[in-house]
């Protein structure tokens, strides 16, 4: 399905009657395309995919998919049904390996099945208790996403330049997004903000979704390319850097979109700060320091083609991992939904 779009058509995930309803981020800005998932399957398909992308929208997706498959076995026995349900979760995982948000929201589904169904209530109960948590992690993923914005409000200042990375607004959550989540409320409080976005090569994120996004909205965005981050931090265009995150271990170490760790060598060098933003969710108090995070390798043709147009020799090999890891030390803040924290942050590990 496609048709004009605007600023208000920015729901990434939307759970219906028989499928969820994913934008398909691959083909912005120039179209606004839907994708219908109908069951675990296809959602892990999209997710993999990256037709729906971003931390907290993959785990509203993944939380969506589980729900679906469930809802599609109704008739079986809750015994079967966990059968299935362990299936799908698996599936589920395994599309996107690197943000902790996905594990969390499937996790948090299964053991809903599993009180559901102690409670010895029938499969159709246990389906619709099913929808209603996956409808209320979508749901607080909102709440999370304006407290975040909230938070950040209080480290800019007007006329301030701001660099940030990938897409993390309304595109990669349920709404306002985590790192640009301040801008967004910044807009609806009339204060000025210069945001500075990187392309975020190889997948253009930053070029595709956050310009668009930002531009759809009215906030004063412009496009730089991935290795001008260091020209516009010396030239005084930027005096903050705001990243989302995909996991936060429990030392602070953060796992982010690919570039991230060299803007954080970069804020350090220039003296400005680096802000992580993201929900609580993103935090994984099992992984003690970034190494244990598990890193995404995506396919060469990501980074040697653009838009089906080979920008590199065919046959040359291509290194593609989708996240890096800034060491804590690097992070001036890590902001969430409970407030802004400074290292070290021994709150993570609580």
């Amino acid at each position: 399905m496609r048709r004009d779009f605007s600023v208000h058509d920015v729901r990434p995930v939307e759970l219906r009657e028989e499928d969820v309803r994913l934008i398909d981020q691959r083909m912005l800005p120039e179209e606004l395309v839907y994708v219908d998932a109908r069951d675990a399957q296809e959602t892990a398909e999209a997710i993999r995919a990256m037709v729906v992308r971003g931390a907290p929208a993959i785990a509203m997706a993944g939380a969506f998919g589980f729900y679906l498959e469930a809802s599609r076995h109704f008739s079986e026995t809750p015994a079967r049904l966990e059968e299935v349900l362990m299936d799908a979760q698996a599936l589920l995982l395994a599309s996107r390996p690197t943000a902790v948000n996905l594990s969390g929201a499937l996790s948090r589904m299964m053991d809903t099945f599993r009180t559901l169904a102690l409670r010895e209530v029938s499969v159709d109960a246990i389906v619709r208790g099913l929808r209603e948590e996956a409808l209320a992690i979508q749901a607080e993923d909102e709440v999370s996403c304006r407290q975040i914005g909230e938070h950040l409000l209080t480290l800019y200042e007007e006329g301030m330049g701001v660099l940030t990375h990938c897409n993390t607004g309304g595109l990669a959550t349920s709404r306002y997004g985590t790192a640009l989540a301040g801008f967004y409320l910044a807009k609806e409080r009339g204060m000025a903000l210069r945001v500075y976005a990187d392309e975020t090569r190889p997948y253009l994120q930053g070029s595709r979704l956050t310009a668009w996004e930002l531009l759809q909205a009215g906030v004063d965005v412009t496009v730089i390319c991935d290795n001008m981050a260091a020209t516009v931090m010396a030239q005084g265009l930027v005096r903050a850097v705001v990243v989302g995150a995909d996991r936060i271990a429990a030392n602070g170490d953060t796992a982010n979109k690919i570039g991230t760790m060299g803007l954080a060598v970069l804020a350090r060098h220039f003296g400005i700060p680096f802000y992580v933003a993201a929900p609580t969710s993103t935090i994984d108090p099992v992984t003690a320091t970034g190494s244990g995070i598990p890193i995404e390798t995506r396919p060469e043709d990501e980074l040697t083609v653009i838009r089906g147009a080979r920008i590199a020799p065919v046959g040359v090999a291509a290194y593609n991992p989708a996240f890096d890891v800034t060491p804590n030390e690097l992070i001036t803040a890590i902001i969430t939904e409970t407030g802004i924290y400074r290292g070290p942050y021994a709150f993570l590990r609580l």
